[in-house]
């Protein structure tokens, strides 16, 4: 699967599960994104390490973990680029061949 039928996917997926049936802002969805990576976050504060995938007793079949977290954010921006239309993979060849000509830690920020 390339890029564009993941983000295919994840639009028809979201869309067939309910969830475009009512408008929201760019700024929900955004946040919606950001909120997975909230999620991974709080995994390593809860003393699990970056690559481990476990299942919880009240939800057995349900994977968590930080891997788990940034699949839902990656597919929570795949769902943004299909409902807007957007080319994503296109998209990433341009940044990436963009930031392949940017200077060493370009910026001069610490973090």
């Amino acid at each position: 699967m390339n890029i564009n039928d993941a983000v295919k996917a994840s639009y028809e997926n979201a869309r067939d599960h309910g969830w475009h049936d009512q408008e929201r802002s760019i700024g929900d969805l955004i946040c919606l994104m950001h909120s997975e990576l909230s999620e991974a976050l709080e995994e390593p504060r809860n003393g699990k390490s970056p690559t481990e995938v476990y299942y919880n007793d009240a939800k057995p079949d349900k994977p968590e973990g930080i891997p788990v977290e940034l699949a839902d954010c990656v597919i929570r921006i795949f769902d943004f680029c299909g409902l807007h239309g957007i080319d994503l993979e296109e998209i990433l060849r341009i940044k990436m061949e963009y930031n392949a000509t940017r200077p060493y830690r370009h910026g001069g920020k610490h973090i």
